[in-house]
């Protein structure tokens, strides 16, 4: 017998409108808010970036591929890693299905990583991903967007991350820490190589051969971009989590 309150239908479908009002309003929220990170001032970029793709050495006008806009997924694979960031990894497993869709509306969806380009492409042949994905080995594109911190950073206990300085070294008894152990195992580092990297999405426009930055966003505010936890949101008993239970779409064991 369930634990869970019960009851009739009239009781579920009683509750459930009561639900629908407050869904409405978070839906006319979200909204709003779309519309005012349409309103964001732009940023002019006049700072010349290089990275490695499938055709070639690219500028970041280059990366639009034609299109306007650009989103760019900031993807933990930094230099040392044996592999790709598993919760990355998990994100980007949505992506092959919006890419031909977002590039039909004017949009080009381009994940961005620092590790070599021939260590992306192998994880990405592992992955059987599609989706355009760039090195930026060997420039600031990463540093200056809040996706990855120099060691002097580090070393300060103050990285620029989410809009805010945060030191992400971790306590004398966080090397005991099971996330820390197995997320660092998960691709073949130490807890610095790997947290100098971060996960985020910035989005950029091209005008008139001008690039403007128009929007950053971090930590929950990829929250949408996790494909999983939408359909999580929706199931009986949520997210329901309890420690790291995702795994890279390759190793969980098959059912």
């Amino acid at each position: 017998m369930t634990a869970h309150k019960t009851g009739t239908r009239e009781q579920w479908l009683a509750a459930r409108l009561e639900l629908l009002e407050a869904e409405k309003a978070l839906t006319r929220r979200s909204d709003e808010l779309a519309r005012r990170r349409q309103e964001l001032p732009w940023v002019r970029i006049d700072k010349e970036y290089r990275f490695e793709t499938d055709e070639g050495t690219a500028s970041l006008a280059d990366l639009f591929a034609g299109r306007s806009q650009l989103l760019i997924y900031h993807f933990m694979f930094g230099p040392g890693y044996t592999a790709g960031c598993p919760s990355c990894s998990a994100i980007a497993d949505g992506f092959d299905g919006s890419v031909v869709h977002l590039a039909n509306h004017d949009v080009t969806l381009c994940a961005v990583s620092r590790a070599p380009l021939a260590e992306l492409q192998a994880y990405q042949r592992r992955m059987g991903w599609g989706f355009p994905w760039a090195s930026s080995h060997g420039s600031d594109f990463n540093y200056d967007f809040q996706a990855a911190h120099t060691r002097q950073e580090w070393e300060s206990g103050a990285v620029e991350y989410n809009f805010r300085a945060v030191d992400l070294r971790l306590p004398e008894t966080g090397a005991d820490n099971p996330f820390v152990a197995e997320v660092t195992s998960s691709v073949g580092t130490d807890w610095e190589t790997y947290r100098r990297e971060g996960p985020g999405v910035s989005a950029f426009a091209l005008e008139d051969g001008v690039v403007y930055h128009t929007y950053s966003a971090y930590e929950r505010g990829l929250d949408g971009l996790w494909g999983m936890y939408q359909w999580l949101d929706r199931a009986p008993l949520g997210r329901n989590e309890a420690g790291y239970w995702w795994r890279r779409h390759d190793e969980y064991d098959r059912q």
